[in-house]
């Protein structure tokens, strides 16, 4: 199989396991991708990542561009030489940024234009500045420029802005395909799916990236502040929509139950701040619901995060209480450990969801894995 190739192996209604191929390992689906905004997931080493069983991992292309520079990457030979990570890697394309950094930025009909909130410097994302800077850093796939639409935006500004993003997919897809390679291997272009929560639009935008036939789908603009029962909608929408024999990314979800409430609906692929921003302010995930590990009614509590759960942290032992106290004395550990266990917790989770898909059991698994998650974090 070569890079893009996508192999659906189980499939339970809408849900399916498979295997999505890059020129630097196969990423099984459905994946979860740890996000690693400055070229690391925060606090943990590439080795440390890898361990939890994360396939791909995700880059931000506006922070790479600002620190340590797309041109420095370049001559680098590309972020994965830079920072050891030796697996499939993902690069956004700014349009994030364009949703959460409104107040430094300017759309226009051609592109977005940033003051770096570092210094103030102008950034010019164009979809020819956005893909040659995915090329510097040499991600494995990477994302068509688009502009992240609010999602309570009216009908006449949701097609303005989807307009102007099917512009600039068009123009980049036309420039990728000239040449679909970096750093000596193959790059996916992924189109992104926007529209708000307006289901003529989105199912327009779907059917018009379709067309393009590029090798997988994002879909945008979700867990931007809209009820989660729009969310599933939206997903739900789309996936009927995108091509079966694709791979489908929501971005930028979520929780454990988002996610298995959107594997449900067809959706192959995750990332999400949630577990190592969580981690680093107290809060843990476990299979029997989160807690703050933080919480005062922890403090002699002699027990893991998790007494299930396989992480380094779980293993060693390291009691909740022990690791409440460090967290209170301000030390590195607990949110270091912490970060690894969520992780770690979220890579089982899609691990087992590819195994109940594979051995016909999703239904069940899914219905009991939700009633599980409601729990407050006891064993």
């Amino acid at each position: 199989m070569a890079a893009g190739d996508f192999q659906i192996r189980a499939r339970s209604g809408k849900a399916r396991t498979g295997i999505l191929v890059t020129d630097h390992g196969d990423i099984r689906t459905p994946a979860f991708m740890p996000v690693g905004t400055a070229g690391s997931v925060k606090s943990l080493s590439s080795e440390e990542v890898a361990g939890t069983g994360a396939d791909v991992i995700l880059g931000n292309t506006y922070h790479l561009w600002l620190r340590p520079g797309t041109a420095f990457l370049r001559e680098w030979g590309g972020l994965r030489k830079f920072n050891l990570w030796n697996r499939a890697l993902l690069t956004d394309s700014g349009g994030f940024q364009a949703w959460s950094l409104s107040g430094i930025r300017k759309i226009d009909d051609e592109g977005i234009t940033f003051a770096s909130h570092l210094d103030g410097a102008r950034l010019r994302f164009t979809p020819e500045s956005v893909l040659e800077a995915q090329r510097d850093i040499g991600a494995d796939i990477i994302m068509a420029l688009d502009e992240c639409t609010p999602s309570d935006a009216d009908v006449p500004t949701a097609t303005l802005s989807w307009e102007r993003t099917l512009r600039w997919t068009r123009e980049m897809a036309e420039r990728w395909h000239k040449d679909p390679t970096a750093h000596g291997h193959r790059q996916l272009l992924f189109p992104i799916v926007q529209g708000a929560l307006h289901q003529h639009l989105r199912e327009r935008s779907a059917r018009e990236v379709a067309e393009l036939d590029l090798p997988g789908h994002a879909i945008g603009g979700l867990s931007v502040g809209e009820p989660e029962p729009e969310m599933y909608r939206i997903a739900d929408l789309c996936s009927d929509v995108l091509p079966e024999a694709k791979p489908r990314y929501v971005m930028g979800v979520g929780t454990p139950r988002n996610l298995l409430e959107l594997i449900d609906r067809g959706i192959d692929m995750f990332d999400c701040v949630m577990p190592t921003r969580n981690a680093r302010n107290g809060m843990v995930f476990t299979w029997n619901g989160s807690f703050h590990y933080k919480n005062a009614s922890v403090a002699r509590d002699t027990r893991p995060f998790d007494p299930s759960c396989g992480c380094v942290a779980c293993r060693a032992g390291y009691s909740r209480g022990y690791l409440r106290h460090l967290f209170k004395a301000g030390e590195i550990l607990p949110l270091r450990l912490a970060t690894l266990h969520n992780i770690h917790f979220y890579q089982e989770l899609m691990e087992a969801s590819r195994k109940a898909l594979s051995e016909g059991r999703w239904p069940r698994f899914k219905a009991e894995t939700l009633e599980r998650l409601e729990g407050k974090g006891e064993p």
